[in-house]
């Protein structure tokens, strides 16, 4: 009896499981397919192409001749000769008095530009910067004609003359020469001008 009911059994479990087998089998023919699956792209920055990066063209900054252009200016020079004033740089320092000497000068503020140049070219003697000195003297002389001193420009002018012709600096002696002689024909025309006033009463008198 048992062996019977074994053989029973097993039949019907084969025939269950291939009905099963059949449903499973449809259920796959229907149901889609998943996508496939891409792997992702890399993003890295080692993969990332190069970036050409164009440099802007950078002009220099003009200020326009204003009081406030002077301002700043003289404001930023000032600090740096007070600077290296104070840590005795004087070699910089002088050059820094002769750009204010500069600044004062087409302000047409003569007296201070004057002290300044003064200032430097006592420190340029001691740096025995003979070009700086020649330059210095070369701008006190420019003032002291602007203010009609030309006694004195021409001393100073003659000085930077003969340091000039000392050194052999002969690049400085042209410009030199070419002020002495700008120098004496300035000191000639206020006497060409007393000439000429004394002159015309005399020919108006002969007139009458």
């Amino acid at each position: 009896m048992r062996p019977v009911l074994l053989v029973i059994l097993i039949s019907i479990s084969f025939s269950a499981s291939a009905q099963w087998w059949r449903v499973d089998l449809k259920f796959k023919k229907t149901q889609e397919r998943p996508p496939v699956i891409e792997w992702p792209v890399d993003h890295s920055f080692a993969r990332m192409p190069a970036l050409k990066i164009s440099r802007p063209k950078i002009t220099p900054v003009q200020f326009d001749r204003t009081e406030y252009s002077y301002l700043t200016a003289e404001d930023i020079v000032m600090k740096a000769a007070q600077h290296n004033m104070r840590f005795r740089v004087y070699a910089d320092a002088s050059y820094n008095f002769s750009e204010l000497a500069r600044l004062y000068i087409k302000e047409n503020r003569l007296s201070e530009a004057k002290w300044y140049l003064l200032q430097s070219n006592n420190i340029s003697r001691q740096q025995n910067d003979d070009k700086h000195t020649i330059a210095n003297l070369m701008d006190l002389a420019f003032i002291k004609t602007s203010i009609g001193d030309y006694a004195l420009a021409q001393e100073d002018l003659t000085e930077a003359h003969d340091l000039s012709s000392a050194k052999g600096l002969n690049e400085c002696l042209t410009e030199i020469e070419k002020r002495l002689l700008d120098l004496k024909q300035t000191r000639l025309i206020p006497a060409r001008l007393i000439t000429r006033y004394a002159e015309t009463p005399k020919k108006n008198s002969k007139a009458e």
